[in-house]
């Protein structure tokens, strides 16, 4: 099981909130923390996963809870 070492809830937040929020976040934290992020825009399903490879960052999982409802975890590398 993965250790999350902080939680962002973006829930409710329309692109591109999520990914900023994503950014100012990971930037505070320690390189191989590992970064939940809560989603309900279905917009973050690709731009997510595009921004952690854009940054250099590992996109460790993606998970579709329901309707509108996305996790994600994404570990710092750089």
């Amino acid at each position: 099981m993965t250790k999350i070492h902080k939680k962002l809830n973006a829930r409710g937040l329309a692109c591109p909130m999520p990914i900023v929020k994503s950014m100012q976040t990971i930037k505070k934290m320690s390189i191989n923390q590992v970064l939940e992020i809560l989603t309900t825009d279905p917009g973050s399903k690709k731009d997510i996963p595009t921004w952690a490879q854009a940054t250099g960052q590992e996109l460790i999982s993606f998970e579709e809870r329901g309707p509108n409802d996305f996790r994600f975890l994404v570990k710092r590398i750089k």
